[in-house]
């Protein structure tokens, strides 16, 4: 679906006036290539929402600041609460949110662990959510979320959060490549690997026999076809794939199609399905989750409008007991997203043996604090900050156009 991926990202950073160079925000959006400059314009729309501020006011109610920008009506037409514009806004509310985060000291899922449920909750906009989940079921979430929270924190801190990673499975990779890269997924204590399909039926069933070869019946093998299929072809594909036992199938179809995941989900069961990491809102998370139509919510940190709809994602997926494993491959995500699952291991769905989330071994190297997985498992960040902030050589040399990367002259 994706033929020609320029990994990229908008990248935004919002200062303050005190003299301090590092009192500032940094969030980015993940983009592929030319669709960074819609987002970018996207993102300067907003400005008259945020310069000038008072920045203690904002970052006091970060929720109304979000609802804020959500309601701009002129903007609000170009979606509502979906596409370019609510990526925009949740680079605007994730760098705040960084901000915060930054001046309290602390790790990002840190800071929103500390909460109290009525905090979390003014995060939410519950507009669109109340026939699946109100403010006071949310509040019986948070508050049984928060017993025992310091053991959890405690927990996490000296366990992680157990990962999966891509790094083996993406399409055009020799047998002897894939083979290694597997053994090797292993060795380092990863206890699920995932393969990208749907190119060709032939070949997956093919890899995915040589994958349940090397990793042995039982090992979870999960399965991504990146929105390639229509409902029959889905079922028919997956029927294919089935005596090799995938352990779920990410995005089978149209990510938005509630209807068309339910009829594949029915279609293929056992197999798991997963989807979330192009959902636009909260609204498409409920959706799928009323209408039984996944085992697995996939959550990105840059595609919906900041963290206040992500909690509501979170919160979603509690009520109906289905399992986060969060989207993270592409720039930056595996530092973001790891905030998330954090947080939802100690405030939200606690010790769910089900939750890993996805780790892509790249880019890494360039950010302040690039992630940390250690025998298959995210080790909790515990630097200030939410984890997108850049190295300066690193936006210097790669900012477009005239980083020494795109022009080969020094910046």
């Amino acid at each position: 679906m994706n033929p020609d991926p320029d990994y990229s990202a908008a990248y935004l950073t919002i200062c303050t006036d005190t003299e301090d160079p590092a009192d500032a925000g940094t969030s980015l959006v993940f983009t592929i290539g030319r669709g960074n400059d819609v987002q970018s314009a996207a993102i300067r729309a907003l400005e008259p929402h945020v310069i000038g501020r008072d920045v203690e006011e904002v970052l006091a109610d970060l929720g109304g600041m979000q609802k804020e920008l959500d309601g701009d009506s002129q903007l609000r037409w170009l979606g509502p609460e979906t596409g370019v514009m609510a990526m925009a806004i949740g680079a605007v509310v994730n760098a705040l949110w960084d901000l915060r985060a930054r001046r309290e000291g602390r790790p990002l899922w840190l800071t929103l662990a500390m909460l109290d449920p009525e905090e979390i909750l003014d995060l939410v906009d519950f507009r669109y959510l109340t026939d699946a989940l109100t403010r006071e079921e949310a509040r019986e979430i948070l508050q049984h979320g928060a017993e025992g929270r310091e053991e959890r924190i405690a927990a996490v801190r000296a366990h992680g959060v157990p990962a999966y990673t891509t790094t083996p499975g993406w399409l055009g990779y020799s047998d002897e490549k894939l083979r290694r890269l597997l053994r090797e997924a292993r060795d380092d204590g990863f206890e699920m690997v995932k393969l990208k399909v749907g190119a060709d039926v032939d070949d997956d069933v093919r890899r995915l026999a040589l994958a349940r070869a090397e990793m042995g019946e039982g090992f979870p093998i999960a399965v991504d076809a990146n929105q390639r299929w229509d409902v029959a072809e889905a079922i028919e594909w997956l029927n294919r794939l089935a005596p090799h036992d995938p352990y779920w199938i990410e995005e089978p179809t149209f990510p938005g199609d509630v209807l068309a995941h339910a009829a594949i989900r029915r279609g293929v069961g056992p197999l798991q399905v997963a989807t979330g990491e192009q959902g636009a809102n909260r609204i498409v998370f409920k959706q799928l989750l009323q209408a039984g139509a996944i085992d697995v919510l996939q959550l990105d940190a840059t595609r919906v409008a900041g963290i206040g709809e992500n909690v509501a994602n979170l919160l979603l997926a509690a009520k109906f007991g289905v399992p986060v494993c969060p989207h993270a491959g592409g720039v930056g995500l595996c530092e973001m997203v790891q905030h998330l699952a954090f947080f939802d291991a100690v405030a939200i769905g606690g010790e769910d043996p089900r939750r890993r989330i996805e780790f892509v071994d790249h880019l890494h190297e360039h950010f302040e604090v690039p992630v940390r997985v250690e025998r298959g498992a995210y080790r909790a960040p515990e630097e200030p900050g939410g984890g997108a902030r850049m190295l300066e050589a690193s936006v210097r040399d790669h900012e477009f156009p005239g980083g020494v990367v795109w022009s080969g002259e020094p910046a």
